[in-house]
């Protein structure tokens, strides 16, 4: 099963939501955008994750965007995985 949902990582920490939203909404309508923060700073901890409205978008994203440079680091790109799910197990 192909999933709507990706994984964002290595984003510089001063990247801000509209810019993550602009470099990956080229690839279809994303639906959610969580940038993950620190619980005991506050601060943004270089990975998002990110929910297009369908699967092949994500997976146009995660095609095109891993790997590239962005603000001098190379992106990693991949669908998330469901870690609810595997603790139940």
């Amino acid at each position: 099963m192909v999933s709507n949902k990706i994984y964002v990582g290595n984003l510089k920490f001063t990247l801000k939501e509209e810019n993550i939203r602009q470099i990956f909404s080229v690839y279809g309508v994303i639906q959610d955008l969580k940038m993950i923060h620190d619980r005991e700073t506050g601060n943004f901890r270089g990975f998002a994750f990110i929910t297009y409205a369908n699967p092949e978008e994500a997976e146009e994203a995660v095609t095109q965007m891993n790997g590239q440079p962005v603000d001098g680091r190379n992106l990693k790109v991949t669908f998330a995985e469901d870690k609810r799910k595997e603790k139940q197990n």
